[in-house]
């Protein structure tokens, strides 16, 4: 609808400039033309779309709205481009503009969109600068639970949605692999685990994270221990062979665990942890400096941060450098801001960065946005935005835990969901007494088990909190992924039963109001994806997918398909060969693939 959206707001202008001349030359001048305030009908019954511009042109034109719109309508009537397009328009209430878009004009972009696999949405102009999406982000030696999720899931649909419109997009893993914590790490490994540093795979992530807190509970407890730990970070940043050996292997072992789970979601990351920005860190406080941003307070180096207006912030300050001249997590978020913005070769010379934390990081991405912004590293037309989320929570309304009151781990989750997928797949074969290949179980249950997990998630509204439930997730009715994924099954049984056919036909025709409907929803497609790439909010996809489910049902419910006669079989077939595209291209863009049989 966006081409529609284009050519009839260009009407609308050349409508208003025409009607009224002076006042458009004048506010030409101004810097603020005159604006048809075009939008979506807010209702069906108002038709495709609302010109809301004569309320707000009331005061400066002197004239009643109705008859500011009953100019722009005689304008309209007078111009055969429009005639084309749109029906007679209407003037509603105070002076509401309502546009209806010809059902030939429709019928033919349905038409269009089925010949084109983009689906009608046009792709941003070639060669811009990257995306940078940051995601996921686990912590080296730690196994990844459920609060990665939400991060990884989130962060790789918009990347998706992204690259789709043809941004060139950085998928970046901001790992924690650097720090004070390998210090008591490499310590603990070098003391109970020696041979760990010359054999490979000696240890595995499970041991790693059972050290971890083993190492944890004796840098507490043991101030010897503490002692080495530090000056075994000293080691590690000056580059002590040994130091660096046990660090790569914790590293390289975490890896490979994550890489497995990111495999099974069907995620593409490049790995660009802490440690990458290691060699920029002197470089973010000496630019602070020469930016007199730089304020020692207690030993510490800091960055005092300001209210909106300008005044001092009542916030804590942003410390760049502690007391005792080490480095923090905020100095290599400066450090990441800064090269990702740089131009190459010495940086990413990205425009957009975007990062896809928990909400609890709010007040630490403001402050060090702040700073970033401040410092002049953020290029102008440059954007920098935090996309938080809201925790994963049990039935309860509580935080999400086992039932020993442990963190979740990804895996396991994952595993549960597959297999409850499994046991209710296999209970519906043998209550319809049908019989299925072990490999066809065993794919309808991975395929929808983990989009059920993905779906849950992504269609809730990332900023709220949200109640994990493997009940209500693998229903089969309800805004669900089995509910989305049986629709696409539905359409390819259909379509079978209909020949197979691709061949649209020249002509498409509808007159049912169940198919305008659904044709005016389809057409919806570009917009929302659109919405998504500029506002961030995958659940607008999934909210926009579940209402073409229920749309498709009911008009293929109500309305005769396969027992219809031509010319309507034909364009009602292509009417759902449209749906099952935008189906599977919807949700490929949440990373959900999609299934012929369920």
């Amino acid at each position: 609808m966006l081409r529609f959206a284009h050519a009839l707001n260009s009407h609308l202008l050349g409508a208003l400039e025409s009607a009224f001349p002076e006042a458009a030359a004048a506010a030409r001048a101004a810097g603020a033309p005159l604006d048809p305030q075009l939008g979506p009908a807010s209702k069906p019954e108002f038709g495709d779309f609302q010109a809301n511009g004569a309320l707000a042109l009331a005061r400066p034109l002197r004239l009643a709205p109705r008859a500011i719109a009953t100019a722009i309508v005689d304008r309209l009537a007078a111009d055969p481009a429009f005639g084309a397009l749109c029906l007679p328009p209407e003037i509603a209430g105070p002076g509401f503009i309502n546009l209806t878009l010809r059902p030939e004009v429709l019928a033919a972009e349905v038409g269009r969109r089925l010949a084109d696999p983009r689906l009608g949405v046009e792709p941003v102009a070639p060669g811009g600068a990257p995306v940078v999406v940051d995601f996921s982000s686990p912590n080296i030696a730690k196994e990844m639970h459920v609060g990665h999720l939400r991060s990884t899931i989130i962060g790789d649909a918009l990347a998706r949605v992204l690259e789709f419109r043809g941004h060139p997009v950085l998928r970046l893993n901001h790992v924690g692999d650097w720090g004070t914590q390998f210090g008591m790490l490499i310590t603990h490994l070098k003391q109970v685990a020696p041979e760990a540093l010359d054999t490979a795979d000696a240890v595995d992530l499970g041991d790693l994270v059972a050290f971890y807190r083993q190492a944890k509970a004796r840098f507490d407890s043991d101030e010897a221990f503490q002692t080495t730990s530090r000056e075994e970070v000293v080691k590690l940043q000056s580059g002590d062979p040994v130091s660096r050996r046990a660090w790569q292997l914790l590293c390289d072992q975490s890896r490979r665990e994550f890489q497995r789970l990111y495999d099974r979601l069907d995620i593409r990351l490049d790995e660009r942890g802490e440690s990458f920005y290691n060699p920029y860190l002197e470089a973010v406080v000496a630019d602070l400096a020469a930016a007199g941003l730089l304020v020692s307070d207690g030993g510490a180096q800091c960055v005092f941060l300001e209210a909106e207006d300008g005044t001092a912030s009542q916030a804590p300050p942003v410390i760049v450098r502690k007391s005792d001249g080490g480095f923090n997590y905020a100095t290599t978020d400066l450090a990441a801001i800064r090269y990702r913005f740089a131009a190459p070769p010495d940086g990413d010379g990205a425009r957009r960065v975007i990062y896809v934390t928990d909400a609890g990081q709010a007040s630490h991405f403001a402050g060090v946005f702040q700073v970033a912004r401040r410092a002049g590293w953020i290029p102008e037309g440059g954007r920098l935005e935090h996309v938080p989320f809201g925790l994963v929570q049990g039935e309860d309304g509580k935080k999400l835990k086992t039932r020993a009151g442990d963190t979740v781990r990804l895996k396991e989750l994952l595993d549960e969901a597959v297999e409850r997928c499994e046991a209710d797949l296999r209970r519906r074969l043998a209550e319809e007494e049908r019989q299925e290949a072990e490999a066809f179980i065993s794919e309808v249950a991975t395929t929808v088990g983990l989009a059920a997990v993905k779906y849950a998630d992504l269609s809730t509204n990332r900023i709220t909190n949200y109640q994990f439930s493997f009940d209500r997730m693998l229903a089969l009715s309800g805004n669900t992924a089995p509910y989305l994924l049986y629709a696409v099954v539905r359409i390819a049984g259909i379509a079978r039963k209909g020949g197979g056919d691709d061949a649209v036909p020249a002509v498409l025709g509808f007159s049912e109001p169940q198919e305008w409907a659904l044709v005016r929803q389809l057409l919806q497609f570009d917009a929302v994806i659109q919405e998504v790439e500029e506002e961030l909010l995958p659940n607008r996809l999934c909210s926009y997918l579940f209402e073409l489910c229920q749309l498709f049902n009911r008009f293929y419910d109500q309305v005769p398909v396969l027992r219809a006669e031509e010319p309507a079989r034909g364009s009602r077939l292509a009417l759902c060969r449209l749906s099952a595209d935008t189906l599977k291209q919807g949700l490929g863009l949440l990373g959900i693939p999609t299934l012929e049989r369920m």
